[in-house]
């Protein structure tokens, strides 16, 4: 039985609410219940219709249910839909953090870090969440993200952060470093080789082969180093661990991208990284601003700021300032997002790729211009679908598009642009160059392995249908879409 008492219920007018909207039919559902709730291990849940019709009746269902539905309707929707928000009651009150509020300490870095990828390897699943994952938001994510800035306790065991040059998990500490110089290079260089198939491919095709090479190295940590060596682990740690994050959040696995993000985190305070710290807390903004949380995502660029305010190049402040800008910009604060903008365009100016470590080496001026654009494109949107600030995005979109157009390696931001400036058009009302730069995108995205993408490219289609759908290429479009890009019943 998966069903709680029934006393006194009356129809959970939230829970309706979101179903009507999702668009879903009762079995479908219910069959996404069974199927979510076979990758966490809940094996003794099985959901049918009949079920469903009772929840939305307003039948509160057990745990793992309401959880599963928050996780159903938040990669649905691509916001955060809580428990609450769907008038259901959670088993227990998660404490502050949840599955972010984690000890910022090696030894439990490094096992968490090992649990997690390898709980993610042997289930091998779509939609893999944990055993109890859920996304954070607000306070919850933000509070526990601070202590990033804490100093560490000096006494730990020593190295970064107390236990980079002492022993890892269950080791005396008394093996000398079995990794050679050349071994270690391997390591880095192999994470930029990851990077750039990320780039090139999609998160889809190569997630797995870096979640194992992430647990092969947590592995190393648990073993005894030098000093120098441990920081070098784990600089490699949380380059691996932002990536799978960011290769998760790719393919729409939403709670675990999270996940991986923040556990790189710890990892690059271990290492003493203050700016690769600074980026992985700009892929969690990027993140909150895909699930319509600005301020969340403002916040965390705010902390990224702060945090490698003297420590970081000149391309990853500006990388940080277009973030900033985005975030505003989707606040609907128009002039702190022109202020931002231009603070990364002039940061810009000072850039020396040679210094750059090999995490921000995406961040060209056609990166740049992509940014920006997607801030005056989100400022329109905001503003009610604003033509003075279409009119704003479009020539730096144009910018961004053209920048990318025969870069063989950053393929994915080739097509995400593409989509851009469709939905710029539509902005500005004109469906056909719309549709053609949609198409464009739609022959980038076959050879790649991105849900973002696809997902960018059936909505705006939709936009497309619905404002338009009396022109013979959008029509066309909207078929091409259907039959090439249907619609998926869950998030991959």
């Amino acid at each position: 039985m998966t069903v709680g008492g029934a006393a006194d219920k009356q129809p959970n007018a939230q829970l309706n609410s979101w179903f009507v909207r999702s668009g879903w039919s009762k079995g479908e559902l219910a069959r996404q219940v069974n199927r979510r709730a076979r990758q966490l291990g809940a094996h003794h849940v099985s959901t049918d219709t009949s079920r469903v019709r009772r929840w939305l009746d307003g039948e509160q269902p057990r745990e793992p249910i309401p959880r599963i539905l928050s996780e159903l309707f938040s990669e649905r929707f691509g916001c955060v839909v809580p428990v609450e928000d769907l008038g259901l009651r959670p088993a227990h009150q998660p404490p502050a953090g949840g599955d972010v509020d984690l000890p910022w300490a090696g030894p439990q870095t490094v096992e968490m870090i090992s649990e997690f990828s390898r709980s993610d390897l042997m289930l091998g699943r779509r939609g893999f969440l944990g055993a109890s994952l859920a996304l954070s938001a607000g306070p919850a994510l933000i509070e526990p993200m601070q202590r990033w800035l804490v100093p560490t306790s000096p006494s730990g065991a020593g190295g970064a952060g107390g236990s980079a040059a002492g022993p890892g998990p269950g080791h005396p500490g008394t093996r000398p470093s079995r990794l050679s110089e050349q071994e270690l290079e391997l390591l880095e260089s192999t994470t930029v080789m990851f990077r750039q198939w990320d780039n090139q491919c999609g998160g889809g095709l190569r997630r797995k082969a870096v979640v194992g090479q992430l647990h092969e190295v947590t592995d190393l940590l648990q073993e005894s180093h030098p000093e120098a060596v441990g920081r070098r682990l784990y600089r490699v740690t949380a380059d691996l661990a932002a990536l799978a994050g960011w290769m998760s959040y790719d393919v729409g696995l939403q709670p675990t991208a999270q996940k991986y993000m923040v556990l790189a985190l710890h990892a690059a305070k271990e290492a003493g990284d203050r700016p690769l710290g600074a980026f992985i807390l700009s892929s969690m903004s990027r993140q909150m601003i895909h699930l319509d949380r600005p301020e969340d995502a403002l916040e965390l660029i705010h902390l990224a700021q702060y945090g490698s305010r003297d420590t970081a190049t000149a391309t990853t402040q500006a990388m940080l300032y277009a973030l900033e800008a985005r975030a505003y910009a989707n606040m609907g604060q128009v002039n702190k997002c022109h202020r931002a903008v231009r603070a990364a365009e002039d940061t810009f100016t000072d850039t020396r790729p040679g210094e750059d470590p090999s995490w921000i080496s995406f961040f060209n001026e056609a990166e740049l211009h992509a940014e920006n654009a997607h801030s005056y494109r989100d400022l329109a949107y905001v503003a009610g679908r604003s033509p003075a600030y279409a009119s704003l995005a479009h020539p730096v979109m144009e910018k961004a598009v053209e920048g990318f157009r025969g870069d063989t390696v950053h393929q994915r931001a080739f097509a995400l642009n593409l989509v851009g400036l469709a939905s710029v058009h539509l902005l500005e009302r004109e469906p056909e160059a719309a549709a053609e730069c949609t198409r464009q995108a739609m022959a980038v995205a076959t050879r790649i392995r991105s849900e973002r993408v696809n997902t960018r490219i059936r909505k705006t289609t939709r936009t497309a249908v619905r404002d338009f759908g009396d022109l013979p290429a959008v029509v066309e479009l909207g078929e091409l879409i259907s039959r090439e890009l249907p619609e998926v019943a869950e998030t991959a």
